[in-house]
């Protein structure tokens, strides 16, 4: 009797273990992997387009399209990505509660590879033409001599172009494809809609 017994609870148990691991957390892991999740704003370097507390849809499939050969617009100027600051930057680490990471950042791209980008009094320029940035604060920006962004790369900026409240392409330089996580053009709160270009 005892065996017996033992045989359908060691069944349920499997049973349980294929509907929770195989039929309910392994399709969250594969969506918020390979197609989207969302993104929380801390800081205030995207002022006045974003502001601390924001919530973003944060979309990975364009990330993986890319990787996989599939084409589409990725990524496009203009685009707010989330992303990691390059490993050898002296920006790209933070410690909190005694643990080293490599925390995300969002910033807007308004260059991509192969693009000449530089600031001339004041104004952002790609290519040698000034951009018109609807979006961005009003500021200080320092003047920066042309570069070219190398490939597989993007050269962003925060939209707050005020003094030190952003640390950005200016400060770290161009940033890696690699360390991108995907576009988050899309707001889920306090307002929903397409954050503007």
């Amino acid at each position: 009797m005892k065996a017996s017994s033992a045989q359908p609870s060691s069944s349920a148990l499997a049973r349980a273990w294929r509907t929770w691991i195989v039929g309910a957390l392994l399709p969250v892991y594969l969506f918020t992997t390979f197609v989207g999740t969302l993104a929380r704003v801390d800081g205030d370097s995207m002022d006045p387009t974003l502001h601390s507390g924001d919530v973003l849809v944060l979309l990975k499939y364009p990330r993986w399209q890319r990787a996989w050969g599939l084409g589409g617009a990725y990524p496009r100027r203009g685009d707010l990505l989330v992303f990691k600051a390059p490993a050898d930057s002296p920006y790209a680490y933070e410690t909190v509660w005694g643990v080293r990471h490599r925390p995300y950042n969002i910033k807007r791209v308004v260059a991509l590879a192969g693009d000449s980008v530089a600031v001339q009094d004041g104004r952002v320029t790609v290519n040698g033409r000034a951009l018109t940035e609807a979006y961005a604060s009003e500021g200080f920006v320092q003047d920066q001599p042309a570069q070219r962004v190398p490939p597989a790369s993007v050269w962003v900026l925060g939209d707050n172009r005020r003094l030190g409240e952003s640390l950005d392409s200016r400060a770290y330089g161009p940033v890696p494809l690699r360390d991108v996580a995907g576009p988050a053009d899309l707001r889920l709160w306090p307002q929903p809609g397409v954050v503007r270009r």
